[in-house]
């Protein structure tokens, strides 16, 4: 490549994993020479921001290690455009130059092989290099191709890395049980998960019932489609409240559950008899004095759990078709920062004042 390409820039983790203050901005960085046969070079128009992304800077979440490979450059979540692709990227995966490309965060797998937590620890930006660049070297099975007529902004894409496709895998993933016109859908909060799991089930044609704490981001879910908006800090009974929302009380269908712990009660008070609780993510208050429900719970209630961490390559795919087919435009957060102020990004979603998804534009 030698001269063709400028400088990139990039964010680097340090071998500390010290918290924020551990982020450090090369704009210097440059990116090899040459590519290996099965690497794609790919110009970053945007990338967006995860739970998981703080936690690796901080090292840990609550008492587990998360290390990191030092100096990675980190981010899981990106979208942007080929430049160049090695001599040994099969052709038939649709990766050429000037097609627009969405990260995956778990490469080397087979593409109906689902993610693990081995998987999730060795993905991008964690041991594997992430999208905090403006030039970046990925492995031709960390790029999923946009349809090329998609008319999705690079911002809406890099959305869809870990939110889009978790929020995909709990309500169509499951063989069988895809959610369909007829459902009740319980999405919880106005992350990205959750945003993104009731802009699919709206599509879909599913009744979705949603929680925030905050009158104005209510207004926002029912502009998005959610036709019931329950306020959890003053119904503290939400699951109860949902289920009577349901046609003779029956329950929902699927409840997208994004607290662990904290929230599960709630959701086992909503769910129908037979329906889906999908375990997507275990953010929720750990000191609330709720007594978490054990794995028993679904045979009282006669219910299914599932736990979800992303989804697979095929599941990528046909998640992007289907945003395609069926217009779906991805929210983002109101606020989008530069590359160089990533650190802003980060305090924001910290201090959880988003909604949807955090994005950092790559000039």
């Amino acid at each position: 490549m030698g001269s063709t390409f400028e400088t990139s820039g990039r964010w680097a983790l340090d071998a500390a994993q010290g918290g924020l203050s551990s982020l450090h901005f090369d704009a210097a960085a440059a990116p090899p020479v040459q590519l290996g046969p099965d690497e794609v070079l790919v110009r970053m128009h945007a990338a967006s921001l995860n739970y998981r992304d703080l936690v690796i800077a901080k090292g840990k979440s609550s008492a587990i290690p998360l290390p990191a490979t030092p100096n990675i450059t980190p981010g899981s979540d990106g979208s942007g455009t080929i430049l160049s692709v090695g001599s040994s990227v099969p052709s038939s995966l649709g990766l050429q130059p000037d097609t627009r490309v969405v990260t995956h965060l778990a490469p080397h797998l087979a593409d109906d092989f689902l993610p693990g937590f081995d998987e999730i620890l060795s993905g991008l930006g964690q041991q594997t290099p992430g999208t905090l660049c403006r030039l970046g070297v990925f492995h031709h099975s960390a790029l999923i191709p946009l349809p090329a007529s998609s008319g999705m902004s690079h911002e809406a894409a890099a959305t869809l890395t870990c939110s889009g496709l978790t929020a995909w895998n709990a309500l169509m993933g499951m063989r069988g049980r895809e959610v369909r016109a007829s459902d009740w859908v319980l999405v919880q909060g106005t992350g990205g998960v959750s945003i993104a799991a009731l802009q699919i089930a709206v599509a879909a044609g599913a009744t979705v019932i949603a929680t925030t704490s905050s009158d104005a981001k209510a207004d926002r879910l029912r502009s998005l489609g959610a036709q019931y908006v329950l306020n959890y800090k003053t119904q503290s009974d939400w699951g109860a409240k949902a289920k009577e929302l349901t046609p003779g009380g029956r329950g929902v269908d699927h409840v997208v559950d994004i607290g662990g712990a904290p929230t599960l009660p709630q959701s086992l008070e909503a769910i129908r008899r037979d329906g889906v609780i999908t375990v997507v993510g275990m953010i929720g208050d750990s000191t609330t004095n709720e007594i978490p429900p054990d794995v028993m719970s679904a045979l009282y209630r006669i219910c299914v759990f599932r736990g979800v961490l992303l989804g697979t390559r095929n599941m990528f795919k046909d998640m992007v078709q289907f945003f395609h087919d069926k217009k779906i435009d991805p929210v983002v957060d109101d606020i989008t920062f530069q590359l160089e102020d990533a650190i802003k990004a980060y305090e924001r979603l910290e201090k959880q004042q988003h909604f949807s998804k955090v994005v950092i534009k790559i000039a």
